[in-house]
């Protein structure tokens, strides 16, 4: 059977969906969409209506290019509130053979998760950052070992619900069910990630529209996060007063003129655009490339001082990501402020290769890693629609009954 999922990253600037087929392991795009954001502001839902037809045009987008219709979805969800509680839960093995089985993993989890969310919270993610059979041998992964009882420990991720049920009513609005969130940090990581990765401390910078995050992790676990209220914007309007243009003409050339250092911007390259005032002016792209460089040091430090506000332990490696980190020459700017210990993110997956899409990308990679974890071959997609997918033109008969949404399920009940 073939194994597809879909996820959607929602940001203050717009909304974004990859839809995947997962073959061992690698991940083939299958579609991609986006759209502007509507109703949806620093992390809230501000307006339902607003937020619900931008859902719906985003996935009609998607669905355009499969010819299927999309009803199970993973999404981030805001980071700004988050919490991390470390917990722990035990099963006992109760089938006949001892060999534990995806519903044990679960079962344990699920156990370490009980009354320990705090009131007015919701879960985000459960993480388990390690196993141990039969009270003594630590394992990465029990899966098919031999054993009386399981032991896990893990790091639960919250938010308040006051974030994260809006969002989530929304996509009940639109009959679509959400399978699995997590934070876009967690994409982040995911996206980009590699063996020493997950041995080391980092940290991953994303610079978005309207705020920067800064997350640190700790041998591939989420320990800690934070953001700042500044990103492109903040670029857009910097241009946007200095050259007395629209928001949208800011917008337009920082994409096609500036350069995010000014050392390779020539004078001598120039535009002529009709400012609010309704005069005809000249913008260079050194003058301009100026102005984007000093708002990106700007954004730079105050993430380096971050970091150092998050954790006391010795940084491996700095990695950035998020829209804004596509300017042409960012990594001038970002060496200028990190020397070598920072580096730009870099996907590898054809038709997601620009990092806008890495939390989007990530989050799907993780929540496959989720399944492999439990043992779960599973599709957002029926047989039926598998063989529609693939040319067939049979009737459609989607099905409702998912054994992992009715996992997340019990995460979003408490």
């Amino acid at each position: 059977m073939r194994r597809i999922l879909a996820s959607m990253d929602i940001g203050s600037n717009t909304i974004k969906i990859i839809v995947a087929e997962i073959v061992k392991r690698k991940v083939n795009i299958l579609a991609v969409s986006e759209t502007n954001t509507k109703g949806f502001k620093n992390g809230l839902v501000v307006n339902k209506d607003t937020f619900v037809s931008a859902l719906k045009e985003t996935l009609k987008k998607a669905e355009d290019i499969l010819g299927l219709k999309i009803q199970k979805i993973i999404i981030t969800v805001p980071s700004f509130h988050t919490k991390f509680l470390i917990s722990e839960g035990s099963t006992t093995i109760t089938s006949e053979d001892k060999i534990i089985k995806g519903n044990d993993i679960i079962r344990a989890m699920q156990a370490s998760v009980y009354n320990k969310i705090p009131e007015n919270y919701e879960i985000v993610d459960v993480v388990p950052t390690k196993f141990i059979v039969n009270e003594q041998e630590p394992v990465l992964n029990p899966l098919d070992r031999t054993a009386n009882k399981l032991h896990v420990k893990t790091l639960i991720t919250v938010i308040p619900k006051e974030e994260m049920m809006p969002i989530l009513e929304c996509f009940s609005k639109i009959d679509v069910e959400v399978i699995g969130t997590n934070l876009t940090s967690v994409g982040d990581y995911y996206a980009i990630k590699n063996d020493k990765m997950d041995n080391d401390v980092g940290a991953i910078l994303n610079i978005g529209s309207e705020s920067t995050t800064i997350s640190i992790f700790n041998k591939g676990i989420l320990v800690n996060t934070s953001a700042i209220e500044i990103g492109g914007q903040n670029i857009d309007n910097d241009i946007s007063f200095i050259y007395k243009v629209t928001k949208n003409d800011a917008k337009n050339i920082k994409e096609t003129l500036g350069l995010a250092h000014k050392r390779q911007a020539l004078a001598n390259n120039t535009t002529v655009v009709t400012n609010k005032l309704g005069e005809s002016i000249t913008i260079n792209q050194y003058e301009l490339s100026e102005i984007i460089m000093s708002r990106l040091e700007e954004i730079l430090n105050l993430a380096r001082k971050q970091i150092n506000y998050l954790t006391k332990k010795e940084i491996h490696y700095i990695i950035v990501t998020g829209g804004v980190s596509e300017t042409e020459d960012f990594a001038l700017t970002l060496e200028s402020v990190f020397g070598k210990s920072a580096k730009l993110a870099l996907i590898h997956e054809i038709g997601v290769r620009n990092n806008k899409y890495s939390a989007c990308l990530g989050i799907l990679k993780n929540f496959d890693n989720k399944l492999r974890l439990r043992g779960n071959a599973y599709s957002i997609f029926s047989i039926e629609e598998l063989e529609e997918l693939s040319g067939k033109h049979k009737k459609l008969n989607i099905s409702d009954n998912s054994v992992l949404g009715k996992l997340f399920g019990y995460f979003f009940d408490n």
